[in-house]
């Protein structure tokens, strides 16, 4: 069965982001005031570890053809490849957009009932963030019901231990054990801290 991963934005508001925008200089700031960057180089700088991991664990383990297997929340446009790319005056329209609000939602909706008819019933639709609030949960539980799953181990754990969990499984080809969204356990008590990765040789 093929899979297909929802990764939840970075927060495309706020210092870092006006950062990035109002950079000339550094290799990103360039490629994004020229249209170059994508989607997923921004949301990786600007929430780091935790959206590296998702994009890195999405990519090791995503096996939907030929429709992309990893898809960005991207607030205003629904859902886009992670290689979609933006401009530095997409990157201030998404920071506008409230995640709470139609602005967000709507896209959103829009492009996950695409999304299930393309992939159809055959196909596992992962979701890669947080479930302990609405937010685009609730939105993406009344598409796909029973189909939407995320990792089990997710729950009680922060951003940071999300992001390293997943870059220890990408590393080690391990995929994550999966559980149906709809009646999960949403909060929990935080599990051990992980213990820090070995640089790469």
């Amino acid at each position: 069965m093929a899979t297909v991963f929802l990764l939840s934005p970075a927060r495309c508001s706020g210092e870092r982001a006006l950062q990035l925008v109002t950079s000339k200089r550094s290799e990103l700031g360039k490629q994004l005031h020229g249209g170059a960057a994508t989607v997923g180089e921004v949301m990786a700088w600007l929430s780091a570890l935790y959206f590296r991991g998702k994009l890195i664990y999405a990519t090791r383990f995503g096996t939907a053809q030929p429709l992309p297997s990893a898809l960005v929340m991207a607030p205003g446009h629904g859902l886009r490849p992670a290689d979609w790319q933006l401009t530095a005056s997409d990157l201030r329209a998404m920071g506008k957009i409230d995640i709470e609000t139609r602005g967000f939602v709507e896209p959103l909706r829009r492009d996950a009932e695409q999304l299930a008819q393309a992939y159809g019933a055959d196909a596992r639709v992962v979701l890669l963030g947080s479930i302990a609030t609405g937010k685009y949960v609730d939105t993406l539980l009344d598409v796909f019901g029973e189909r939407l799953l995320f990792p089990e181990t997710f729950v009680g754990r922060g951003d940071m231990s999300r992001g390293g969990l997943m870059l220890r499984a990408a590393r080690s080809g391990e995929e994550l054990a999966y559980t149906p969204v709809s009646g999960a356990t949403r909060r929990g008590q935080r599990p051990p801290k992980l213990p820090k990765l070995r640089r790469a040789r």
